[in-house]
Formats: structure tokens, C-alpha cells, sequence
């Protein structure tokens, strides 16, 4: 038996090699960058579903009483969206509205409620603003002008918008106050100027410490120095948040939910990266997530530095 399958191996070996040299066997290639690309678009609908996310807070008549301010133009505003397709039917419920219930986020909102939220924290008056770090700027009477520049954030912009005579030196040469174009007469006149929000001693208390811990790719500054629209905005909603008694850990989570859909790009290169060292974007604290060590601009850049091939993208723009 033995000896029959000694002589009969090499005869098999020489048939199988030739058989090799005619036959062509079909094996589906693998398309790396189609998996990639599906990992990616996984991520991002755990990071900013395509659904939507409840805010769980409501809005109210917000819209209605910051246009009857004026840190609103509505004028203005509808004609800035008037070339981006024009207001929806929420959004303009959102803006004129007296009775809206909670707020849900999309990636098809996630840029006017930027801005409706940016008018909320530049406009309601709060001691963070009053008394924080974009006070000192001020304590120099700065130029008052009725066209403060779009400049974007950054030391280069607000020189060039200080060239052009655009800007002044004091609070109102940030991109958060110079950027907004939005309001009625002098942006700086409705600077923390409207109580849109009253807040008691413990939720200004509770504002003040999460504020310290939520950056922006965008900068290094926490929201506690809203120097730019992301920062501004972020504020007014955590103001919106702790008038309706959201706790602490609640704000965190809404919080990175909302820093999620104006930054798509960053916070799916975390996950990813997160992802990379074995972690669970889901699992992982919006606290840690929120703070310096993901969130800043210079953090950022070290996570980007790990993902390669990366797609920087523009992020969030810092203008209206």
C-alpha cells in the first residue's frame, strides 16, 4: 500500500503543476479603500446619525424674542440662507416660532442651529462674558463699527481686519463678536446685553466648570473663552441646557452629540483613532472626549498624526 503511493505522489505533484499553468482559478480581490470607506460611514452614523439626535431641551419662543432684540436681523438672516437653498419650514418655526418643544439635531441643521446658538450666547447676558477672559480685552474702549469684519478666528485675522479698519482692539476684534454680521446696528451693543436666560447661582455655577472642559478642534480655547462662533454658540446652549435642569454628566453627552455634527471630520477621526488603540468611541466618556486632550486644535493635529492616509477636511467654518 505504502509503495503504491510513493509511486503515485510525483505523478499527482507533475499533474496538479500542470494543471496550475492551465486553469485559472478566480479569487475576488479585496477593495481595501471600499471597506475603509465603509468603516468611515459606520463611525460617522454612530458619531452624527443620519436621523437626527434629541437635544431633550426645549426651544420655546427663543427665535421670536432674540429677533425682537435685534441680535437677530431677520432681515439679514433670511437673505444669508436665501443662497443656501432657503429656510425650511422647521428652521423657520425654530427662528419665528412661540411653542417649540425639543430641538433635534441633523446634519442638515447642524450649521443654522450653529448660528441661532451663536446669537443666543453672544446676546444672553451672562458673567462668563462679563467678567471672563474675553473681558480684559475690553477694558481698552475698543472701535465701534457698524461692519464688523467675517474675519476667521486666529492672531493673523484679526490683524488683517485691524488693517482694514474693520475691527476694534477690544472684545469686539474676536471672531465671535466681529464674525457676527447678523444683528441690528452695532453688534457690540447686544453683547451679554439681553436676559434671554436667567440663571440661578448653581446652574451659573455648573456652567462656569463644564464650559472649562468643552474645546473646539478648531482653537485651544475651552468654551469658557468663546473667542469664536463654535465657542459662543456651545455656551448658549449649555446656558439652555442648565435653565432646564440638565445635570452635569447629561450636558457632557448633549454636549459632544452637538460638537459632533458641527465637526463630522475630527470626531471620526477620533473614533477611529480610539478605534486604532483598541477603545470604543461608544464606551468612552464625552467628558474625556469634550476636553483638551481630543478636543483642542493641538490635540487634534497629534491624533491626525497617527491616521495615515487621513482626510483633513475644512472642519467647521468660523463664519456665519
Amino acid at each position: 500500500m505504502n509503495n503504491k503511493i510513493y509511486i503515485i505522489a510525483p505523478f499527482l505533484a507533475i499533474a496538479l503543476f500542470y494543471a496550475g499553468n492551465f486553469v485559472k482559478f478566480s479569487v475576488p480581490a479585496l477593495d481595501v479603500e471600499k471597506l475603509r470607506a465603509g468603516s468611515a460611514n459606520k463611525l460617522e452614523e454612530q458619531i452624527a446619525p443620519s436621523k437626527g439626535v434629541n437635544l431633550s431641551v426645549e426651544w420655546g419662543n427663543l427665535g421670536a424674542r432674540m429677533i425682537e432684540a435685534g441680535i437677530i436681523d431677520a432681515e439679514k438672516f433670511e437673505n444669508l440662507y436665501a443662497g443656501r437653498g432657503g429656510l425650511d419650514d422647521e428652521m423657520k418655526k425654530i427662528l419665528y416660532g412661540t411653542d417649540n418643544k425639543d430641538l433635534i439635531i441633523t446634519r442638515e441643521n447642524s450649521g443654522f442651529l450653529l448660528n441661532v446658538f451663536w446669537a443666543l450666547g453672544l446676546g444672553n447676558k451672562n458673567t462668563i462674558l462679563e467678567k471672563g477672559p474675553m473681558r480684559p480685552a475690553a477694558e481698552v474702549e475698543p472701535k465701534r463699527v457698524e461692519r464688523p469684519s467675517q474675519q476667521r478666528t486666529g492672531i493673523e485675522g484679526q490683524r488683517t481686519a485691524q488693517r482694514n479698519g474693520n475691527i476694534g482692539t477690544g472684545t469686539d476684534r474676536f471672531a465671535s463678536t466681529g464674525g457676527w454680521t447678523m444683528a441690528q446696528g452695532n453688534t457690540m451693543n447686544h453683547y451679554s446685553a439681553h436676559q434671554f436666560i436667567k440663571l440661578t447661582p448653581e446652574q451659573q455655577r455648573l456652567v462656569e466648570d463644564v464650559s472649562k472642559n468643552i474645546y473646539r478642534p478648531c482653537c485651544n480655547n475651552p468654551t469658557h473663552f468663546p473667542d469664536c462662533n463654535h465657542g459662543m454658540a456651545m455656551l448658549g446652549f449649555l446656558e439652555l441646557m442648565a435653565s432646564q435642569n440638565a445635570g452635569e454628566e447629561e450636558m457632557y453627552r448633549v454636549a459632544l452629540v452637538v460638537n459632533s455634527y458641527w465637526f463630522p471630520e475630527t470626531y471620526s477621526a477620533i473614533a477611529q483613532f480610539l478605534q486604532m488603540k483598541g477603545f470604543d468611541w461608544r464606551k468612552t466618556e464625552p467628558k474625556d472626549l469634550l476636553g483638551y486632550n481630543f478636543s483642542s486644535a493641538s490635540s487634534y493635529q497629534q491624533v491626525l498624526s497617527e491616521l495615515k492616509p487621513v482626510n483633513q477636511g475644512d472642519g467647521g467654518s468660523c463664519g456665519v
